[in-house]
């Protein structure tokens, strides 16, 4: 399978196209300064790479040009779109909705709008490269990986702050844990040192 791996932050979408049977990395990049006159575009891929400096306007600009170098005659690694099996989206906050991978669909966007205020900066821009991917790879799945899920688990005692009750009722304002995708990795590579049960949740 081919997943087109995107992490959309509020000026930049950082990128790799993977091919998961042989665990290679096609192609790569970023492109930053998102809404400036002088966004900077990099990719590197297995055919080529190039570095430039152009006007990026928005993030469906920006997802258009991954989608033009990636299948681009000459550096691209991709002869159509169609070859692209799926899109993963690394999200910074999936409050207490999410707590795995999720395939996006409208209830899920729903609730991801919910959570905007306790990422205001951040998931706005993630969803805003979940519906330029709907609109650019039309019919592909999207698939949503939450920074906040890997630490789901923590007990009540330990995520709530001694704040008054309400704030968490009304706001909630709670302990959530991010980076979750590094820490999964870190505990499932110390567990493949350690000799020990890989048995990780999220």
């Amino acid at each position: 399978m081919k997943i087109l791996v995107l992490n959309c932050g509020s000026s930049s979408v950082k990128y790799q196209l993977i091919e998961t049977d042989n665990e290679l990395a096609l192609a790569k990049g970023i492109i930053d300064r998102i809404g400036l006159n002088d966004s900077t575009v990099k990719y590197s891929s297995l055919n080529g790479e190039c570095a430039t400096t152009e006007q990026i306007q928005n993030h469906e600009e920006a997802i258009q040009k991954v989608l033009q170098l990636i299948t681009d005659q000459s550096i691209g690694v991709l002869g159509s779109l169609d070859e692209i099996d799926a899109i993963g989206h690394r999200i910074a906050h999936g409050g207490e909705y999410f707590t795995k991978p999720t395939l996006i669909d409208e209830t899920s966007k729903r609730l991801l709008k919910k959570c905007i205020d306790l990422a205001p900066l951040h998931n706005p821009a993630n969803i805003r490269g979940i519906e330029a991917c709907e609109h650019k790879i039309p019919g592909k799945p999207n698939i949503g990986v939450f920074d906040t899920a890997f630490h789901q688990t923590i007990p009540e005692y330990a995520y709530l702050y001694p704040l008054p009750y309400e704030l968490y009722e009304k706001h909630k304002i709670r302990r959530y844990g991010f980076h979750g995708t590094s820490h999964k990795y870190v505990a499932l590579k110390a567990a493949e040192y350690l000799n020990k049960s890989r048995d990780v949740q999220n």
